[in-house]
């Protein structure tokens, strides 16, 4: 697929974290129960740490009891690209940003309780928020 955004692996490098590139870039997770926006109770948006892109709104946002950001939609079905994974002996679906194709993590259909029965479970390094009240 071709994305607006496409950067070179140095340009990459050069924009994220060494903590970023290894989920951005490179389909990592994070650790459960680390990552800072876990708890984020806010209004605001969420968007692509490596391309701005808009991905989530809070009021989508719920307490999975996973360890990660959960999400039970993306802000526009266009905004995200969901991928089949066969790695790690499971086979899971993939969710990278539409825009730059970078990991952002993976969509499971346990999302009991929740309007569209998704969870979209988000790695808080993918993720960066702006609160209502700044954006």
């Amino acid at each position: 697929m071709t994305y607006a955004v496409n950067k070179s692996d140095a340009e990459w490098r050069e924009k994220l974290s060494a903590e970023q590139y290894a989920v951005l870039r490179q389909s990592g997770t994070e650790r459960a129960w680390t990552g800072e926006l876990l708890d984020e109770e806010r209004a605001g948006l969420y968007t692509c740490a490596a391309c701005g892109s808009e991905l989530f709104r809070s009021g989508t946002k719920f307490d999975s009891h996973c360890g990660w950001p959960s999400f039970y939609e993306s802000i526009r079905p266009e905004a995200v690209e969901l991928i089949e994974d066969r790695s790690h002996g499971m086979v899971r679906t993939e969710v990278r940003c539409a825009t730059c194709g970078s990991h952002l993590g993976h969509v499971f259909p346990d999302g009991f309780g929740t309007p569209t029965g998704d969870r979209y479970c988000m790695n808080s390094l993918s993720l960066e928020f702006s609160p209502e009240n700044d954006a």
